[in-house]
């Protein structure tokens, strides 16, 4: 991989193919997110656009130089790489302890959450986003089935947790009550 970038707009998956050919998606790429790996020759995983993509490529050699001479470049890449790596422990926990329920309403928090910080609105209110997988890739994600993951945004839709206007554009009329499904911590502390 002759480049590194940062997801603009959109949202890509990573994934890692085993040497049998099973794949597992182990990741999310959502805008502000960076891709690749400087000081590194290959990539682990494969990123493939589950919408349209617009990402902001640099070509690694030259990205390197800017790292070694600008500081706050090198902090800030730094700085993302520990949220990513807080990130996979959430994700680990959400994959090893909580239910499906929990699983797809933590889903949904995630992608909320990283929606209205780039829209630059509160998490209070309704949220309306428009979902970026489909839900045979949120099985996926998730480890469920496709029929776990349709009955559980099912009861979520009937429970009033959430509304759905087809079968992707979301509105979270209770951000607070999303996160108990997801069976998160409501504390009122800082969301991630």
């Amino acid at each position: 991989m002759d480049f590194v970038a940062s997801v603009v707009t959109g949202i890509a998956t990573l994934t890692q193919t085993l040497e049998d050919g099973r794949r597992q998606m182990v990741g999310l790429l959502l805008p502000s997110d960076f891709v690749g790996r400087p000081g590194r020759s290959n990539a682990a995983y494969d990123v493939t656009a589950t919408t349209d993509l617009v990402m902001c490529c640099f070509r690694k050699k030259p990205f390197e130089d800017i790292m070694v001479t600008t500081p706050h470049v090198a902090q800030r890449l730094l700085e993302m790489t520990l949220d990513e790596l807080d990130a996979a422990r959430e994700w680990m926990l959400l994959l090893g302890r909580k239910t499906a329920r929990e699983k797809i309403a933590s889903l949904l928090a995630i992608i909320a959450r990283r929606d209205a910080t780039l829209r630059l609105k509160a998490t209070k209110g309704a949220i309306v986003f428009d979902l970026p997988l489909t839900r045979e890739e949120m099985a996926d994600y998730l480890g469920l089935t496709l029929e776990t993951v349709s009955r559980q945004i099912s009861a979520l839709k009937r429970d009033g947790v959430i509304q759905l206007e087809g079968k992707r554009h979301v509105t979270i009329p209770d951000f607070d009550q999303l996160l108990e499904e997801a069976g998160d911590d409501s504390d009122g502390g800082p969301l991630n």
